[in-house]
């Protein structure tokens, strides 16, 4: 006759039958934080190629990270760069691109629409605890701030550092003349926000890059115990330039080195918490520039390296800029020279977190998560290349077709090319060869893909988005 088995051994007997289930800190997403510098160069950082700009907590970084060579942002300018980055959408579809006005302004009555979906509110499905630090400019009015678009805190400027230009204040020629002229920071009347309050009018700029940097150490802190992500945004090296007294001077590279050196210290502060936290096996960094360098304030602009041209323009100068994703328990150390953007943090950042990016809207986001781990090539083999509502160019493998191309220096006036324009990136960075009369069959390709594209964003009204940037 069988014999039951006493309770107490039955149930140490289906305790060892279970599989064994992860704890909830074994199955707690990854933390996510972008550092986004405003008009930081591809050629400023020592990891990069720069000879005298020391940056060793960046250079750190790529080291024990990934360093993308080829990695792109959604407009050679801020507002719309930055609504691409956190929208996963390139600014045509998603409003923030004009040809009556390049960015928002103080005096500008709208911003990101509501309705469009941020990567914060996309990680709240997951309770991420999320804040933006830094510089916004995508709309200073209530309706548009961070608060209302899935940060559950803001700490920042809403706009660029140069805008509410006191009357009679220093010219900006000086920046240009100079490479050590520094400016009055109550010369310029931007506000400093707490969430929707302004608590400090003009900003001392000069203690700008500490304070970011403070509080993003303060959010990492508080938020250890839950998974975050913390979009910290500086306002520079955009001109005027600012830092701490304890970084001025101090540089090889001038005044513009100074505040870069300042930045890399404050990319070590954040990197330190998280390694004291023990927060840095599951976190994702990620470093980057919103687009390239202002080449128009010479010294005070920074450098674009080997690339053609900067800020303001669809040249490979104006777009694409210096990335290193860091996240020592999770991205696979080395040098990623495929393509990459700004829009596929969206992507990348649903999937690793396990929740879905938006399905009923079109979508520019590709997922490279599979890259982050060394387990595969990026999905992304295609870029489009748009300013001022307008499609410059477009890239596909190693080619890149111009269509239309805007002045060199700054925001100089659109130039229509009579003949399209090819480059063979792989062998030409700096955009110095035309080589579209030898190579027809490619350019007739490129053509095709840029009129399938252009047919996917035809439904974008471009009456509405210049009602969204101006309120006109």
């Amino acid at each position: 006759m069988t014999k039951l088995l006493s309770p107490f051994f039955a149930l140490v007997l289906f305790s060892i039958s279970l599989p064994l289930v992860g704890t909830a800190e074994d199955t707690r997403p990854p933390n996510f934080v972008v550092i986004f510098c405003d008009d930081l160069g591809y050629g400023d950082l020592s990891c990069f190629g720069n000879p005298s700009i020391k940056t060793p907590h960046l250079d750190r970084m790529a080291a024990e990270g990934q360093k993308w060579t080829q990695f792109y942002v959604a407009s050679p300018v801020c507002t719309p760069s930055r609504a691409g980055l956190l929208t996963g959408r390139y600014p045509i579809r998603n409003g923030m691109t004009s040809a009556n006005r390049v960015v928002l302004f103080p005096d500008s009555a709208k911003g990101l629409a509501p309705s469009e979906v941020t990567i914060a509110e996309v990680l709240k499905k997951r309770d991420y605890a999320t804040a933006a630090v830094g510089k916004w400019h995508l709309g200073h009015l209530p309706d548009f701030l961070p608060t209302n678009q899935g940060f559950d805190s803001y700490y920042g400027i809403p706009y660029s550092n140069d805008m509410d230009r006191v009357q009679g204040a220093d010219n900006y020629r000086k920046m240009a003349e100079d490479p050590n002229w520094y400016p009055d920071t109550e010369h310029y009347n931007v506000p400093l926000m707490q969430d929707e309050k302004v608590i400090e009018r003009p900003a001392d700029q000069n203690t700008i890059t500490r304070r970011f940097t403070e509080k993003s150490v303060e959010f990492i802190e508080a938020n250890q115990d839950r998974p975050f992500f913390l979009y910290l945004a500086h306002s520079l090296p955009h001109i005027p330039l600012f830092c701490h007294p304890d970084f001025r001077g101090t540089s090889l590279g001038s005044l513009y080195g100074d505040v870069i050196e300042e930045i890399d210290w404050s990319v070590g502060q954040v990197l330190e918490k998280l390694r004291e936290t023990g927060l840095s096996e599951n976190t994702i960094v990620v470093f980057s520039s919103d687009n390239g360098p202002w080449l128009s304030f010479k010294t005070h602009g920074g450098s674009a390296g080997p690339l053609r041209a900067g800020k303001g323009t669809t040249f490979e100068g104006g777009q694409r800029v210096p990335t290193i994703f860091w996240g020592p328990g999770i991205v696979e150390p080395g040098m990623v020279t495929e393509m990459g953007s700004t829009l596929d943090l969206m992507k990348t950042f649903a999937t690793m977190a396990g929740v879905t990016s938006p399905t009923d809207r079109k979508m520019d986001s590709y997922d490279l998560s599979s890259v982050l781990k060394g387990e595969g090539k990026s999905p992304r083999t295609d870029f489009h290349y748009w300013t001022r509502a307008e499609i410059h160019a477009i890239r596909s493998g190693k080619w890149k077709l111009h269509i239309k191309q805007r002045e060199p220096v700054n925001y100089g006036r659109a130039v229509e090319l009579k003949e399209p324009e090819l480059y063979d990136l792989a062998a030409d960075i700096s955009e110095a060869y035309n080589v579209a009369r030898t190579h027809p069959e490619v350019v007739a390709d490129l053509q095709a893909k840029l009129k399938a594209h252009l047919e996917d964003t035809a439904d974008s009204d471009p009456d509405q988005l210049v009602e969204k940037i101006t309120g006109q």
